[in-house]
């Protein structure tokens, strides 16, 4: 230890000269990648070793097991950490049983904790401030944007590409703003006269297009983790469409993105909550629901409550945080029980892994529409605001009910494959603690399978008082689900409710008499003492039973039902410890004084300026979008552990500007990029660029990337003149060959659909997760049982198997060639004519000369078989002229240079 302590003062002396040269160390950049990298696999969030962490400073440098201190501000040869890091004794030395530090990163280390060991934020978690761009006299600066490309290019000693040519950058600007090459009239101007005027002109237009919504909608399903079906084994058909529908009206209205996200997170807590707000919330419905038998509802609804808070974070603010679920985070400033109190923000919501999907919004037809209309004008007269509220809420949702599946405690009874209660001869169920509140009526969905019974409601236990009795032969010849109303006795607070079921008519022990779904406790339609009111009460009887397509969508819990969240111990929903309230990560900005503490607030604590993150993922995602990979490439993760941003001086600047200047306006945004001289650049690639950054991580250059799988399938049916531009609805089937689904249980089929609904956008294509689209999966497309944050860059040759053999890419060849062929009969001119159509450029001499030796080669194998001609031609008599010409319109669908941005 003397040695090791003489070895200090020697070592000071010479640090304390060298800290008067140097900057102050930095901890973000400097200290913090060391720490991650060599110590916090034992000293972190996850483990502790000797009781040190690194993860937070108060813990850094608190005593240790031993008594020593790890870290001592301004005292290095005090810290035990420092004495460790240079010990000789491999049993004491650390990074145990691993090789030494460098000395340089020793040195470091020291003087950081000789300057006072501070801790400081990673760059990600400080609020995002204003930037002022560099100063530049560059003929090539467009906007400010190329300000900061300029100086790293500079600084990197690359050189930029000039633009593009005109046709490239049409292509490239509509595929990024549309999904697909426009051919609309504003880039027809372009084209023959492109000048700066008429660039911005186009691209306004694109902005402006309904179409752009469609584009940027197939984005956000993946974060959605969107899909037509529940998932999980039976992965049964889901009613969700209007979600997407909803998302592509908010990006073609340039909804700003603090109210886009409020109303996904919180729009049914909004004031007087409007029926697209209320859709919004199916953001956070896209969670699975397990219908298979046998399940346990309450785990599957605990594991969409965690879906959606990793979704949250992952999506929406760019950080990893499910491992918090089960530890303090290794790496970043997030603990334990911050995971549990950002969970406890959504953890009370009413869905409950039910086979309907509650809660749902019901949509009116025309004639309901009216009759809501009539009952409201008739309610806002002569009944109070709450009791209006309260009709209402039952209406529109069917809700607060309770859930037949909380049943419990069964005599002779069940829960029918998990779902439903099922009540034989002399049976008994228990509903618990269900909040009575003197109400005076229930309300409650039934089927009934046998003739007759008595179903009787007890209070507290199986034999306790009866508070209503319901003789089921009312029901009888009633056919399918019930809802009924039925009297019951008033009584305050809450309670456990024994159901009890007897018919004596009923002789088969095993045989189910009655089913129930749910039951929902109110009080006795208001205003009968108020003219009109017989005819309001049937239009509201008439509107509760009718039927009608629904959209799941969130609500929360009323008070009386209320779920109380608790910390999983380890991770675990089966080991449960200390309550916790609403909350969001003391090491980010603070919640909103005055926010209310649910998803409202949070979504406010979310779109607060100071918030340091969702500016950041937004700007970042679309950066993605355009070039292929954002200003940070780990789009899940800006943190500690995500890749070192290029170019973080234009993340802050287009960061302050999208919140500040544009006023969350993604299409301002996106229009300030596009119009950039980054994004014109020309795409080729010199060897010395190459060399350089391979990546283009400086953006010396314009992006070469594949196309996505939407915007494959929708450019070739652009070109190929079939696009079906119909917007919103329900899904569609198009081509798709027997065999791909096997669904269990649910009996679904893939119904090919007619007319030209099958020539629709890729994003209205029926998504089922364990069966998808097989084209989307060979591009690359997610399977979105969970959130995807960013796709990988499609480039896998198999692909080609789908463009050259798939059944809607020989249908869409023999479009191209009937569009190629028109007005000319010359076969070199119908090739020329293909290949212009798809790529927008006129075709080189070389690949002209290949692609008509194909027709050729084609032309001669068809004469040969008539049976095959038949098949690419499509009709009953051959031709092989035209099936030769088809065949050169398939390859021209699987060029580099058709499925590439260039």
């Amino acid at each position: 230890m003397q040695l090791r302590t003489g070895y200090f003062w020697l070592f000071l002396i010479a640090l304390t000269w060298s800290c008067q040269q140097q900057p102050p160390v930095d901890f973000a950049t400097q200290v913090k990648p060391i720490l991650n990298k060599e110590c916090i696999i034992c000293h972190g969030g996850v483990k502790k070793q000797g009781n040190f962490s690194v993860l937070f400073r108060e813990e850094a440098l608190g005593q240790l097991k031993s008594g020593a201190y790890g870290i001592v501000p301004g005292h290095p040869e005090s810290s035990e950490m420092i004495l460790r890091l240079t010990s000789t004794d491999p049993e004491e030395r650390m990074p145990y049983e691993h090789d030494a530090l460098p000395q340089e990163q020793i040195d470091l280390l020291t003087r950081w904790i000789k300057e006072g060991a501070q801790w400081g934020e990673h760059w990600a978690y400080q609020s995002i401030r204003e930037v002022t761009p560099p100063m530049a006299s560059d003929d090539w600066v467009t906007n400010d944007i190329d300000r900061f490309i300029l100086k790293a290019a500079k600084e990197q000693g690359l050189q930029l590409s000039p633009q593009a040519d005109p046709a490239t950058l049409a292509r490239r600007v509509s595929l990024d703003l549309i999904g697909y090459p426009d051919e609309g009239p504003a880039t027809v101007r372009y084209l023959a006269d492109p000048s700066e005027a008429n660039y911005q002109a186009m691209v306004d237009s694109l902005l402006a297009s309904p179409h752009y919504g469609e584009k940027w909608t197939s984005m956000w399903l993946d974060l959605a983790r969107y899909a037509d079906t529940k998932g999980y084994e039976r992965d049964d058909s889901r009613d969700i469409w209007r979600y997407r529908d909803w998302l592509i009206r908010a990006f073609n209205a340039d909804k700003p993105y603090d109210q886009f996200i409020t109303e996904q997170i919180a729009g049914d807590l909004l004031p007087h909550p409007s029926e697209d707000q209320y859709i919004a919330t199916a953001f956070h419905r896209n969670t699975m629901t397990n219908d298979e038998g046998g399940t346990d509802n309450e785990e599957f609804r605990v594991a969409a409550v965690l879906d959606r808070v990793n979704t949250t974070w992952e999506a929406l603010l760019g950080t990893t945080f499910a491992c918090v679920q089960c530890h303090s985070h290794p790496y970043d400033p997030f603990r334990h029980e911050d995971y549990y109190r950002f969970m406890a923000f959504f953890n009370d919501t009413r869905d409950e892994d039910t086979y309907d999907d509650y809660p749902r919004l019901r949509h009116f037809d025309s004639l309901q529409t009216a009759q809501y209309q009539q009952l409201n004008q008739w309610m806002d007269t002569h009944v109070s605001e709450t009791q209006k509220q309260a009709i209402d809420h039952f209406v529109k949702t069917w809700q607060p009910a309770y859930n037949s599946l909380r049943c419990d405690d069964f005599t002779n009874a069940e829960l029918s494959d998990t779902k439903w209660l099922a009540m034989r001869n002399h049976s008994s169920a228990r509903l618990s603690r269900v909040y009575l509140g003197n109400n005076e009526k229930l309300v409650l969905r039934v089927v009934l399978h046998r003739p007759g019974g008595i179903w009787r409601i007890h209070l507290d236990q199986p034999d306790g008082p009866v508070i209503g009795t319901l003789n089921l032969n009312a029901f009888q010849g009633k056919r399918g689900w019930i809802i009924h109303e039925m009297p019951i006795k008033p009584v305050e607070g809450h309670h456990d409710l024994y159901f009890t079921y007897d018919n004596a008519s009923l002789q088969d022990p095993l045989a189910t008499g009655v089913r129930f779904d749910w039951f929902y406790f109110t009080n006795a339609f208001p205003g009968n003492h108020q003219p009109g009111y017989q005819e309001a009460r049937d239009e509201y009887w008439s509107l509760v039973n009718a039927p009608m397509e629904t959209t799941p969508i969130l609500m929360d819990n009323p008070p009386p039902m209320h779920r109380v969240t608790r910390i999983f111990e380890r991770g675990s929903w089966l080991s449960l410890g200390d309550t916790v309230s609403p909350g969001t990560p003391a090491s980010l900005n603070p919640f909103p004084e005055g926010a209310p503490a649910n998803r409202l607030g949070l979504a406010r604590w979310m779109t607060d300026p100071e918030n340091p993150l969702l500016a950041r993922t937004l700007v970042n995602r679309l950066w993605k979008q355009l070039f292929g990979f954002g200003l940070v490439e780990t789009l899940e993760d800006l943190g500690s552990q995500g890749a070192a941003c290029s170019h973080p001086a234009l993340l802050e600047y287009l960061s302050w500007q999208f919140i500040h200047d544009d006023a969350w306006s993604m299409k301002k945004l996106l229009r300030t990029i596009v119009l950039s001289s980054t994004y014109r650049q020309d795409s080729h690639i010199s060897e010395s660029q190459l060399a350089a950054d391979p990546k283009n991580k400086y953006l010396a250059r314009g992006p070469r990337l594949r196309l996505t799988a939407e915007q494959i399938r929708d450019q070739a049916l652009a070109r190929c003149g079939v696009l079906n531009p119909e917007m919103y609805g329900p899904p569609v089937m198009p081509y798709q060959p027997d065999g791909i689904w096997n669904s269990p249980y649910s009996g679904l089929k893939w119904n090919k659909s007619k007319n030209q609904e099958q020539y629709r956008r890729a994003l209205y294509t029926y998504w089922k997760r364990t069966a998808p689209y097989p084209s989307m999966i060979a591009f690359d497309g997610v399977g979105r049982e969970v959130c995807s944050a960013r796709r990988i860059v499609t480039n896998t040759p198999l692909q080609a198997l789908v463009t050259l053999n798939d059944s809607v890419y020989l249908d869409l060849s023999r479009k191209l060639a009937d569009r190629a062929a028109q007005d000319t009969p010359d076969k070199t001119k119908k090739v020329s004519n293909a290949y212009t159509i798809m790529t927008g450029q006129p075709i080189s001499q070389a690949s002209l000369t290949a692609l008509v030796a194909l027709f050729e080669q084609g032309k001669a194998a068809y004469e040969l078989d008539p049976e095959l001609t038949r098949h690419m031609c499509g009709t009953v008599e051959p031709d092989s002229d035209y099936a030769s010409l088809v065949l050169v319109a398939n390859a021209i669908l699987n060029l580099d240079e058709v499925i590439t941005k260039s």
